[in-house]
């Protein structure tokens, strides 16, 4: 990664630059039975339309707030990516009521929940492969309805400053330039010393140690990332299967 890298829009930007073939993100539910692989590339072109999405369709300028109502999934990722790529604040887990946008999952709490934004409100269904609600939550838009039409490239209309805030978890507000300087500070304390270190994270996405584990260290030091969902389903020699298979260099969890 450059060392001029300010904001995580940068380091997915110097990443795609040096590998976009590499794998980033591989994603695993243990109660579905889901895997998805993404490399840099791929993931690199679901931000690019979903930051498109956010600032073309949705509407949104830098310092406004996007509440991600959304667990650790390899599409939370891309959202938290896109924000920063616009200059927005990704609020994870955040009040609906008080964000500019909102961003729900699938579960009947969280939609219900996120209908107290009166802005745009969308829907993710997590579904494999990024498949969309067989009937869309009234009152949301289906973010695998809205996204695959967006642009492959994004240019922000106005440059993203780095010390403005980027994120917002477990009630504490970091900028895109705090993000990048911690995630690189803790990097080698999560066991990450560089590209080809391959962190398996079953740490949850609501905070920062389970972000920094889970996305922002493997992004800033060219490593990647098996991010599992419901990690406490899989049976100890089935973990130890995926630690080989996946050629996983540290654990989190």
């Amino acid at each position: 990664m450059n060392a001029t890298d300010r904001t995580p829009a940068d380091l997915l930007g110097s990443a795609l630059a040096a590998d976009p073939g590499r794998p980033l993100v591989t994603f695993y539910d243990d109660a579905t039975g889901e895997r998805v692989e993404l490399s840099v590339a791929t993931f690199a072109n679901w931000v690019a339309k979903t930051a498109n999405l956010l600032q073309d369709e949705l509407s949104v300028e830098p310092g406004d707030r996007v509440a991600l109502l959304l667990p650790a999934h390899w599409q939370t990722a891309v959202w938290l990516l896109a924000c920063a790529s616009v200059g927005v604040v990704a609020d994870v887990g955040g009040d609906p009521a008080a964000a500019d946008v909102v961003v729900s999952g699938p579960e009947p709490e969280s939609l219900a929940a996120a209908r107290a934004c009166s802005g745009p409100r969308v829907a993710l269904a997590l579904r494999p492969l990024g498949g969309r609600f067989p009937q869309p939550p009234e009152g949301f838009a289906d973010y695998a309805v809205e996204v695959p039409g967006q642009g492959d490239r994004f240019v922000p209309y106005a440059p993203v400053d780095p010390e403005e805030p980027a994120l917002i978890v477990a009630g504490r507000e970091f900028s895109g330039a705090e993000v990048v300087e911690r995630a690189r500070a803790e990097a080698p304390d999560l066991g990450l010393t560089g590209p080809g270190s391959r962190v398996l994270s079953g740490l949850p996405y609501d905070t920062w140690e389970g972000l920094v584990a889970g996305l922002y260290a493997p992004l800033a030091t060219g490593g990647s990332v098996v991010l599992c969902r419901n990690l406490d389903r899989l049976a100890p020699e089935a973990l130890d299967q995926r630690v080989e298979s996946e050629r996983v260099t540290v654990i989190a969890r």
